[in-house]
């Protein structure tokens, strides 16, 4: 992935897309709070496992609140994924993300869910559905790497690495990659081998 990062810059938020900056008040047990927080869009997430590589299919894309934060990482490592934003079922949307970020066509009866959980709690509190699919050379399509302006590199991870990858803490990555990858070991593979 070539990351040439120039011109970062950052400035007041006033006209929004996907974010909406807000400030709450409220009492709780006699005490007057205040908390700055965002309105965001619900998301969907989706393990990608390929059976004949024994590899997980991860994306790769430059992350700007990463890159403020650490500026040696240029990129972090994450499930495919997107925001819930069209009037669909989850699984439409977990279909049209895979083919859109890593150009596989997987039929919607195959994709199955893991669980929700909410994200960015002290921020958002979004919630983010969990999904895992299971993807062969078959069902390639096309190269993927997002639409429009989206820069997404997709990367295989050998099942064999998953722990000390999870560990690498140079490697930028959410909590729900992780949780995926265990709950994969625990569910999926625990049962395989048993």
């Amino acid at each position: 992935m070539k990351n040439i990062i120039k011109d970062f810059k950052t400035s007041p938020l006033t006209d929004t897309n996907f974010v909406h900056p807000l400030k709450f008040t409220y009492t709780i047990n006699g005490k007057n709070k205040n908390w700055e927080a965002v309105k965001s869009f619900d998301s969907v997430a989706i393990l990608l496992y390929d059976e004949e590589k024994e590899a997980f299919l991860l994306v790769k894309q430059f992350r700007a609140p990463v890159y403020y934060n650490d500026k040696s990482k240029l990129f972090t490592y994450e499930l495919c994924a997107g925001i819930v934003d069209k009037d669909l079922s989850l699984e439409q949307i977990v279909k049209e993300e895979i083919l859109e970020e890593c150009g596989y066509n997987v039929p919607i009866e195959d994709i199955e869910k893991i669980s929700s959980f909410n994200t960015n709690v002290g921020v958002s509190g979004a919630l983010q559905t969990l999904f895992f699919a299971k993807i062969n050379d078959k069902m390639k399509e096309s190269q993927g790497g997002g639409i429009h302006d989206e820069e997404i590199e997709t990367m295989f991870l050998e099942i064999k690495d998953y722990e000390e990858f999870i560990y690498d803490e140079s490697k930028a990555k959410t909590p729900g990659l992780m949780f995926a990858f265990l709950w994969f070991m625990q569910k999926k593979r625990y049962k395989e081998n048993n």
